[in-house]
């Protein structure tokens, strides 16, 4: 066995270690009652944020000339597109409905609203799980990090994440995926004719828009979803960011106690601590697993504003 061998082997062995550790917070009998998955709780919630989207999207779509109402309008509509990020990130872990057809369908679909497309993020995210904050392996440790005030505004703008989506897509789409270490081969063909079925109906929208001549997938996917990433960029900054780069469980996620429209569009997201400890408790009980399990947390912040202050501050700090 070569040295490189051992190292990774050691490597492994100890990061299951530190999760098995820190895993054994709740009994079987508690985990089990957190993890109950419930079709009825997930159409409920569903339903309540494409709610929000149509109602602010009517209003954004009726009211232009009159900016005092339009303007907060398309932030609201563009936010409930930008946020479903979180019923796809959800749906990828099968964890907001019963039914795994339906997880994987509302993932899907969320997806092509978000810009994400399910099928790839499940292997890059089953990654971002298993080597959470570990340099070289963690793939969201490729991500620009806001090591400076500049680099910090152009995350939160959302302009390398538009990059890198558009060119991952369409790379995908080819597939060009030697550089995804994450994606198996016997799932490629998967995520390849995934790929290519988001971009056909990026394609058909557009088309659609030009043949009825009206700047539809302009004014009510693409303009929303610039002014709403920014403030999904905000809150996904908050998760891990200054947090330890190591396998421990307890201090490299953050979870940060927000505002309830906040919580309601992310589906509980915010509590981010516990849903990487326990991947398996849907979003409805995140909340009740924050009761039994915040004391054990390093990172627990009241706000996103204050998390992405102290980011900014300590990254200015270390400039100087």
């Amino acid at each position: 066995m070569s040295s490189d061998a051992i190292t990774q082997s050691e490597f492994l062995d100890n990061k299951a270690q530190k999760q098995q550790n820190a895993r054994q917070i709740l009994s079987v009998k508690e985990l089990s009652v957190l993890s109950d998955r419930s079709n009825g709780q997930g159409l409920i919630q569903l339903a309540g944020h494409l709610t929000v989207m149509g109602c602010s999207g009517y209003l954004w779509a009726t009211n232009f000339g009159n900016w005092l109402l339009a303007i907060p309008a398309l932030i609201i509509y563009g936010f409930s597109i930008a946020s479903m990020f979180a019923p796809m990130h959800e749906g990828v872990h099968r964890t907001p409905f019963a039914n795994n057809r339906l997880n994987d369908a509302v993932a899907w679909c969320a997806g092509v609203l978000s810009f994400y497309n399910s099928t790839f993020y499940r292997h890059y995210h089953k990654w971002h799980h298993l080597y959470t904050r570990v340099p070289g392996k963690d793939p969201e440790l490729t991500d620009l990090q806001p090591s400076n005030l500049g680099k910090y505004l152009l995350i939160i703008s959302g302009l390398p994440w538009w990059q890198g989506k558009i060119r991952g897509h369409f790379r995908a789409a080819l597939g060009q995926l030697d550089d995804c270490p994450f994606i198996p081969e016997t799932a490629r063909a998967e995520v390849i004719r995934s790929t290519r079925w988001q971009l056909t109906v990026y394609a058909a929208a557009i088309a659609l828009s030009i043949i009825v001549g009206q700047p539809w997938f302009l004014l009510y996917w693409l303009l929303p979803l610039l002014v709403g990433q920014p403030i999904l960029r905000f809150i996904l900054l908050a998760e891990h960011t200054g947090c330890s780069l190591d396998a421990n469980l307890l201090t490299n996620t953050r979870t940060t106690l927000t505002l309830w429209p906040v919580r309601f569009l992310m589906w509980n997201m915010p509590f981010h601590a516990e849903h990487h400890l326990y991947p398996s408790i849907p979003f409805h009980a995140l909340p009740d697993a924050h009761q039994q399990l915040r004391k054990h947390f390093t990172h627990i912040e009241q706000g996103y504003m204050k998390v992405n202050w102290d980011i900014v501050a300590k990254r200015g700090q270390s400039a100087l």
